[in-house]
């Protein structure tokens, strides 16, 4: 029998004094030990999901719920959910213990209590030897593993993240990001993560949540969000995608045949139960990857040529066109690339068979 959710939006919407809606009937179930980031752009919504989840915002309608239990009107002292800020908001007249302890000392506990737990989570983030440190001696990676421990060691249900990782540097922020999912892995706590960064929440994430204008169009896991966007929005805003413009040639129940330019894709159907009318117009979404580049004439590859290259380290990303204006982003290996590609160059094109995605136009 499946468990019932930890944590649950239930037809949540915000609507602020200013009159601008921050959440629209949203409704988010969080599995218990879940890791699930909320992903979108600013004025997405995210951020007000997980205040409101905190209990730092009052939705406008709706609840939240916790194992079952309606935490609306909880103050957030009163929830079992700690929130780690961007910012880290750590005491800079304290040293790393009193910092980690500050929720301890709240509930009265004896100083030995708090002394064992507050190494105990210092422990655990790899912070052990800086216990009697000024916080404002540490490194950025390091305050933030602070941040971490000193909402871990009270124990919460939920542990909310927001946006914990953008003060870092790119190469610290890659560690942590490893660090983060190995502790929520060891910790078995639900994770609920805010970032506008897709490379982010891909890498670290058992489920994305995909905001976009205060409501949620696609929940997943990164592969299936990666391999299937539900929506043209998610398509765009996860990884590169070519979005061509296309109309639907035969449609049976097993495949799509669609042409968008001089390509043409057979594509698995998104919804087996409905086939498009031949004719109708199609929007075919395919990745960079997903195309193969020849130096001359192959079999079902089209003549493309060459507009730009953008350097990507072991990748080229190649912007050509082929007949009709219409124009592709193609990532081929630099070391083993089958072709020149200097502006003006004619290569020769051809998608990967059984890849492309349709949505609706």
């Amino acid at each position: 029998m499946a468990r019932d959710p930890l944590l649950r939006l239930d037809a949540v919407s915000k609507i602020f004094d200013t009159g601008t809606v921050g959440l629209e009937n949203v409704d988010l179930d969080i599995g218990h030990g879940e890791f699930v980031s909320l992903l979108g752009p600013s004025g997405c919504g995210k951020t007000t999901s997980l205040r409101l989840m905190a209990g730092f915002e009052m939705p406008t309608s709706g609840r939240v719920l916790l194992d079952g239990q309606d935490i609306t009107a909880l103050r957030p002292y009163d929830r079992p959910v700690n929130t780690v800020f961007q910012d880290y908001a750590l005491f800079p007249h304290m040293d790393v213990a009193e910092n980690v302890g500050f929720g301890l000392s709240l509930r009265k506990l004896s100083g030995a209590d708090i002394k064992r737990r507050v190494t105990e989570a210092l422990e655990l983030v790899g912070l052990a030897d800086k216990i009697h440190a000024r916080v404002s001696m540490l490194s950025g990676g390091q305050r933030q593993r602070v941040a971490l421990a000193r909402a871990l060691v009270c124990s919460p249900r939920v542990l909310l993240l927001d946006e914990p990782l953008s003060a870092l540097d790119a190469n610290l922020r890659e560690q942590m990001q490893i660090e983060l999912k190995r502790l929520q892995a060891r910790l078995g706590t639900t994770f609920v993560m805010v970032t506008h960064d897709q490379t982010e929440a891909l890498s670290i994430s058992d489920r994305i949540v995909v905001m976009n204008r205060g409501r949620i169009e696609q929940i997943a896991t990164p592969a299936e969000l990666y391999d299937a966007p539900a929506t043209r929005f998610v398509a765009n805003f996860i990884g590169t995608m070519n979005l061509l413009e296309g109309k639907v040639l035969e449609a049976t129940a097993q495949t799509h045949r669609i042409a968008a330019g001089p390509m043409t894709f057979d594509i698995a159907p998104c919804d087996p139960g409905r086939a498009p009318a031949a004719g109708a117009p199609a929007l075919v979404c395919i990745r960079p990857e997903e195309i193969t580049v020849f130096p001359a004439p192959s079999d079902g590859a089209l003549p493309a040529q060459v507009v730009s290259t953008v350097f990507y380290g072991p990748m080229l990303r190649v912007f050509a066109e082929i007949g009709g204006g219409q124009k592709l982003m193609i990532d081929t290996p630099r070391r083993t690339a089958a072709a020149a590609f200097e502006p003006g160059a004619l290569i020769y094109v051809r998608p990967n068979a059984g890849c492309g995605r349709m949505l609706e136009p």
